[in-house]
């Protein structure tokens, strides 16, 4: 598998990526506006991507949204290009998920990695909390990812 990044250096690319992801969200149907993708290739498919969308950069925050369509996407390479971009790269100090309440595989995996989570009552709509997942600079520098 490799990674292939998106941008504005590669708008195709970029779309494709954000496509991806947001067809396997539901609820994502508007897509995303002003985004950077980085996506995991194995042969020609495209197996998993993220969107690296909603940055503040005065707040030095920025959303994450993926999906996959392998179990295997969360490898090393990938989780090291997936946060040394905000952390590293565009210097951010927080890091969002936003996860339906009823998306049990990604909380699970969020809260092995170490985020923090808020639940949000209603905030996908009348019956459904998300939870907010937060991920600071300094739990990306301490995590065990890092420790090689």
């Amino acid at each position: 598998m490799s990674l292939i990044w998106g941008g504005a250096a590669n708008p195709a690319v970029n779309q494709a990526i954000a496509r991806f992801v947001a067809s396997r969200i539901p609820g994502c149907d508007r897509g995303f506006e002003h985004f950077t993708t980085l996506g995991m290739i194995e042969g020609e498919h495209l197996v998993a991507g993220v969107v690296f969308h909603n940055y503040a950069p005065e707040a030095g925050v920025i959303e994450l949204s993926s999906a996959s369509a392998s179990r295997r996407w969360l490898t090393r390479p990938m989780l090291k290009a997936m946060f040394g971009y905000p952390f590293d790269q565009i210097g951010c100090q927080m890091a969002v998920l936003r996860v339906s309440e009823r998306n049990t595989g990604m909380i699970e995996i969020a809260e092995r990695f170490g985020f923090k989570a808020y639940r949000v009552p209603r905030l996908r709509g009348r019956e459904e909390a998300e939870i907010i997942f937060t991920f600071t600079d300094d739990d990306w520098r301490n995590h065990a990812v890092n420790r090689r």
